[in-house]
């Protein structure tokens, strides 16, 4: 497989997108988790990535999870078989509500079948791609959230979750030997597929499916584009993040 360049990626196969995909999102991730004061700042280091300071966990069991779970994240996205990524923040015991959701959207990525991950997108030397300016910018909105976001409660809890395609043949990697469980109730999106058309009113008439979907507030961050990645990202506060603040 040919070398990845975070610095100065070559976007010209599946391969290469996935990889600028899985590069950024650890890196939003570890901000996420400092501005939003989830682990103590001090527990964080100024590090250097896509040329600009980022923060980054020192804790070993906070970086081994984080990059764990980005690559059970990568294994689905090379079978294209997500439409989104989100960081949910949970509130602390005993409500354990979603009190905000960063979603990162990749249901604009190309699929390819698994024989092309790295077959070139064309025939042409691809040009030059602006992508770590991108990065940079998004990281820079990112660094700012702790300014633009009311605080959140002590000792929150979070967690990775991902959105499946509608597409056919599409599914859930649940199972003894896998890193994922299901999401709960209020937090998953009802699939459009053929099979689910009989179950519609079914669908309808249940209450908590996806009833924190969407959130009481949607923030944009930034859309990200260059050639195939085309990478979409915004805030969902959710609706109990504004129940439990007092007054």
């Amino acid at each position: 497989m040919a070398a990845y360049n975070a610095e100065a990626p070559v976007i010209d196969t599946y391969q290469a997108v996935v990889s600028a995909f899985t590069d950024f999102l650890t890196v939003a991730i570890h901000i996420i988790l400092y501005e939003r004061d989830i682990y103590p700042r001090p527990s964080f280091l100024t590090a250097r990535k896509f040329n600009c300071p980022v923060r980054q966990s020192r804790h070993p069991k906070v970086c081994k999870w984080i990059q764990d779970a980005v690559a059970a994240v990568e294994a689905e996205m090379l079978k294209c078989a997500l439409a989104a990524v989100s960081l949910v923040i949970h509130a602390p015991p005993p409500s354990c509500t979603p009190l905000e959701r960063y979603v990162f959207s990749t249901a604009a990525f190309p699929s390819v079948p698994s024989s092309e991950l790295l077959t070139s997108f064309t025939d042409e030397t691809p040009p030059a791609t602006d992508l770590p300016e991108q990065f940079r910018a998004t990281i820079a909105r990112l660094s700012t959230l702790s300014s633009s976001l009311s605080p959140l409660p002590s000792e929150c809890s979070f967690n990775l979750m991902t959105e499946l395609r509608d597409d056919a043949g599409v599914l859930a990697p649940l199972g003894p030997n896998t890193p994922w469980i299901a999401a709960e109730p209020t937090l998953q999106k009802q699939r459009k597929t053929n099979a689910d058309s009989s179950n519609e009113n079914e669908v309808q008439g249940s209450s908590k499916m996806g009833r924190d979907l969407g959130g009481a507030k949607t923030t944009p961050i930034r859309n990200l584009e260059s050639g195939a990645f085309a990478l979409e990202m915004w805030i969902e506060e959710g609706r109990g993040k504004f129940d439990e603040q007092p007054g």
